[in-house]
């Protein structure tokens, strides 16, 4: 570990975050309009695909940072075996899981038992992505495909940075971070999609749970089994309150990705084209 990260890791990680996260969540008036625009010209934003285009149109950071985008910034694609990009993001890791082993980053793998806490099997030698959301990217995730939620699991846990230097240096950041695991099934198989928290993300929420923070009086997990809840492809399904990354699990023989749209460092898009099912 390089001394970046042990700076990051002598930090209180957990009280940082939730201080960041009350910020963001006041209503400071001209000043968070302020820190707004000063924000978007340093992270590139792109202001005119939201639904609210001025920055005056946010009484806070936080309804900023998870802003609504337009009706049509977006397209999905019409055919019903194509996996989308569940976010707007840059692709950190995808392939082939070795086992129940992921690639983090060169050199350094790490346990799909660890990431998900729950059962692994039916992802044994699947599929996984890794998507790194920006701080200018649109930060609400939606369903890749059509399937129905089967549980909800958050997993405490540390909130390291997850900028690239970060994921190249500390073993196992992604199972070490707290962390939402969302389950499913689908005409893929089973998938799971998780959320995974880092240093200043005030909360990370779902669709039907609200925010969910580390270290607050909440179930780890909620059993959704019985509710049937299904999704459509392109459906919100949560949003960070600040940056983090995304990561897509698989079983085997369900896709393959399209290895262009996901090569490492290369953007993509809400809704773009990422893989094809196989026919079952």
């Amino acid at each position: 570990m390089n001394l970046q990260s042990t700076l990051y890791g002598a930090l209180p990680q957990h009280l940082l975050s939730r201080c960041g996260g009350w910020m963001a969540r006041r209503r400071w008036g001209p000043l968070t309009t302020l820190f707004i625009r000063w924000f978007v010209r340093h992270y590139g934003v792109n202001l005119d695909e939201a639904l609210h285009t001025r920055a005056a149109d946010y009484a806070s950071f936080a309804g900023f940072f998870a802003r609504e985008l337009q009706a049509d910034a977006r397209h999905w694609p019409s055919a019903g075996k194509t996996v989308a990009s569940p976010v707007d993001g840059v692709t950190s890791r995808a392939g082939r899981l070795d086992g129940t082993s992921l690639i983090q980053a060169k050199g350094i793998d790490y346990s799909l038992q660890a990431l998900l806490g729950g059962e692994i099997q039916p992802y044994a030698d699947g599929r996984f992505a890794t998507l790194y959301l920006r701080p200018q990217d649109y930060h609400r995730v939606h369903a890749p495909i059509a399937g129905r939620l089967l549980r909800i699991r958050h997993l405490p846990g540390r909130l390291w940075p997850v900028r690239p230097w970060a994921v190249a240096d500390i073993d196992g950041l992604f199972a070490q971070n707290e962390r939402v695991v969302l389950e499913f099934t689908s005409r893929a198989g089973p998938y799971a999609l998780v959320m995974v928290g880092a240093l200043m993300v005030g909360s990370m929420e779902t669709v039907l749970t609200g925010p969910i923070r580390g270290g607050r009086r909440q179930p780890d997990a909620w059993n959704l089994e019985t509710a049937s809840r299904e999704f459509e492809r392109g459906e919100e399904i949560g949003r960070f309150n600040f940056g983090s990354t995304v990561i897509l699990v698989f079983g085997p023989n369900a896709l393959d990705w399209d290895a262009a749209a996901l090569a490492p460092e290369r953007e993509v898009r809400l809704g773009q084209p990422i893989g094809t099912l196989v026919s079952r």
